[in-house]
């Protein structure tokens, strides 16, 4: 089997036009051609007039030796790598006490998955609810201004990830190609097969919701154990009179013991209450860089013509997104995060009297408004010195002023971007029908982050006005806070991935600080089970 690369088209080519390339670029006869599959598809967009569909194909051709040898300086041809997954060991025997996995959001889900795989029957310990329970809660928030605080957009079964995009691409590098095995598992829990092929894949919320409910059923037929509304609230670890610290069970809220010697720590970005437990208990943990801003929303079909123009709404390139940097005067680096095309903006909190957002799409992108957050990014050295947690106490500041500002009813504040760069607070709001529910209140976001922070986002609005036409539309929507883009701390391992100082936790994801997103969190799901194996048996 061949892979090919750069294999670009037109936009509108005919059904045999992939064919048709591939045998002009391995210069074969028609009857060499035994098969073709789409391995990859992506599209070129730089020329909006002409835009080009880029293919990676995986070919099967009759003289695969001699075609080698024809296109050796070619580097668009090369022999397809193995992509097929491998475990790494298997349980012989019924391994007590079981390997416990906390949370169940990506990064949780997959580990739990690759230990049943492989025989460990894992108990997954997850604070919130089952999905479809948990959605009930979400709305609740959404809907009526009712958190739950142990049952929203970040606590339950699917975690943070359930209430987004779904996006399922990531910068990270993968040799092994992990990220086909995360697909696929999606793929058999009924993800769209379209997954595998796209080059930005992503799923949607209600999409996300059954694709979980089938991987827990998968898990739990393979002797894997759920159980909900199950938080950890204390680690039991044992002290050796050397000073080796070692996991031997938690202690659930309920007061219940569990024993174990491998533990995943698989808790998410937003589990305060258990990162400041883990510094209680001398857990290694170190503060870490993050994002914080706004949401932003344009009307959808703005961001298609800018991107697309006259192929705008052309069904094969749905709707359009875009990924923004900008450097401003004060040093500060401003950029687009977590775009989601044709989405809406989300109610995000876990705490009461907070105020955050997130976005979110549907798989069909088909809202009126493309939103995603304009943050700026900090560090623990410049921002928030004081100390592991401090970058918790940092997002809780302004989420505070943002509840505040907000009229202390979950409503969200809200600006319009011509107000926000002149400096003036919004009385009204204009064409833009912000999306978010429980619903916002126009007025100053200046007191929602710090000054530094505010003059970047200006600037950098200005900027991106420059590189998308109309991106700085005075009645484009700036809504706040958003401060939950990536874990405020990381937990340190080491190269076998546990804790750098308490041997049988295993720190992992995006709340570890070893992922962002779904995708790579599960990948890190992945690393860490396997991790767990290979010191558990061999073979």
């Amino acid at each position: 089997m061949l892979r090919l690369t750069g294999i670009n088209l037109p936009l509108d080519h005919s059904p045999d036009a992939i064919a048709k390339a591939v045998i002009a670029r391995l210069r074969i006869a028609p009857d060499g051609l035994i098969s073709c599959r789409v391995f990859r598809r992506a599209h070129d967009a730089r020329k909006r007039s002409a835009i080009l569909l880029v293919y990676s194909l995986d070919v099967e051709v009759k003289d695969e030796a001699g075609v080698l040898r024809r296109c050796a300086n070619d580097a668009r041809v090369k022999p397809a790598p193995d992509i097929d997954y491998r475990f790494v060991a298997h349980a012989t025997d019924q391994v007590s006490p079981r390997p416990l996995v906390i949370g169940a959001g990506p990064c949780g889900l997959f580990a739990a998955l690759l230990l049943a795989q492989m025989g460990f029957r894992p108990i997954i310990l997850e604070r919130g609810k089952e999905v479809r329970e948990r959605t009930k809660d979400t709305w609740g928030l959404w809907r009526s201004a009712a958190l739950n605080t142990e049952s929203n957009v970040q606590y339950g079964e699917g975690g943070a990830g359930t209430f987004s995009d779904g996006k399922l691409y990531s910068q990270i590098k993968d040799p092994r190609h992990l990220g086909r095995k995360v697909l696929t598992e999606f793929v058999k829990a009924g993800a769209p097969p379209e997954i595998l092929i796209a080059a930005h894949p992503h799923i949607g919320t209600f999409r996300l919701v059954k694709v979980v409910e089938s991987m827990r059923a998968a898990i739990q037929s393979l002797g894997g154990e759920y159980r909900f509304e199950s938080r950890v609230a204390d680690l039991d670890i044992e002290v050796s009179s050397n000073g080796t610290r070692r996991i031997r069970g938690v202690v659930l809220a309920s007061g219940e013991h569990l024993a174990a010697d491998h533990v995943v720590l698989a808790i998410g970005h937003s589990s305060r209450d258990t990162f400041q437990m883990l510094q209680d208990r001398g857990v290694h943990i170190k503060p870490k860089p993050f994002s914080l801003g706004f949401r932003i929303e344009h009307p959808q079909s703005l961001i298609d013509v800018a991107r697309f123009g006259p192929n705008a709404g052309n069904p094969i390139l749905g709707a359009a997104d875009y990924k923004l940097v900008h450097h401003a005067a004060n040093g500060r680096d401003v950029y687009s995060f977590c775009m989601c095309p044709g989405g809406t903006v989300v109610a995000a909190t876990s705490e009461e009297g907070r105020v955050v957002t997130n976005g979110m799409s549907q798989y069909s992108r088909a809202e009126r408004n493309a939103n995603a957050g304009i943050v700026v990014g900090i560090s623990p050295e410049a921002d928030y010195p004081d100390g592991p947690l401090a970058g918790v106490a940092f997002q809780r500041k302004w989420e505070s002023a943002a509840f505040v500002a907000g009229g202390g009813t979950y409503a969200a504040p809200a600006q319009r971007v011509g107000d926000f760069v002149a400096g003036r607070p919004s009385t009204s709001l204009g064409s833009v029908i912000p999306s978010y529910k429980p619903g916002v209140l126009p007025t100053d976001l200046t007191p929602c982050l710090p000054d530094y922070a505010i003059a970047a986002i200006r600037e950098a609005l200005k900027s991106f006005g420059r590189q998308i036409r109309g991106f700085d539309m005075e009645d484009a929507v700036l809504t706040g806070v958003e401060t939950r883009t990536s874990s405020p701390i990381r937990i340190g391992r080491d190269e076998t991935f546990q804790s750098l100082n308490t041997k049988g936790l295993f720190p992992a994801g995006e709340g570890a600080g070893y992922a962002g997103g779904i995708l790579s969190a599960a990948i890190d799901g992945i690393k860490v089970a396997e991790a767990i194996a290979q010191s558990t048996l061999v073979g």
